[in-house]
């Protein structure tokens, strides 16, 4: 039998950062518009999803539950195993903060996209070309 401790680690593993179904969307999405961008640049904090290197831009897509979207029913903390949860997931809040801030005082222009967004494309399709052709 399996510890808890074993079970979360096997089950976190399936949980991926890159190439989400979110993720996929918006980039197929910012390409038809005919934009290009490069994909998770290393030397940037955060490993931005998408980033537009000429513009000085990049473009966060966020799920609701992990970088918890204020406001968003998908983002409700788990009922169970609250000690190892809400720490995480407030740590995550965290770390998203500090790196939209470092990008920014670096020049950077931040677009954080929630996964829920996407559910209305018209919307995220004139929140993206705002962002990036302003």
């Amino acid at each position: 039998m399996q510890t808890p401790t074993e079970l979360r680690s096997r089950t976190m593993r399936a949980v991926k950062s890159q190439d989400t179904a979110p993720e996929m969307m918006v980039r197929r999405l910012v390409y038809s518009l005919g934009y290009r961008y490069r994909l998770h640049v290393k030397d940037l904090p955060g490993k931005p999803d998408l980033v537009f290197p000429g513009r000085r831009k990049v473009i966060f897509v966020h799920g609701c539950f992990w970088h918890q979207h204020s406001g968003c029913g998908e983002a409700t903390p788990p009922k169970s195993n609250t000690d190892y949860w809400l720490p995480k997931l407030e740590r995550n809040k965290q770390r998203d903060k500090e790196i939209y801030q470092k990008l920014e005082n670096s020049g950077w222009k931040v677009l954080v996209i929630w996964e829920c967004e996407l559910r209305d494309k018209e919307y995220i399709t004139f929140k993206i070309r705002s962002f990036i052709d302003e």
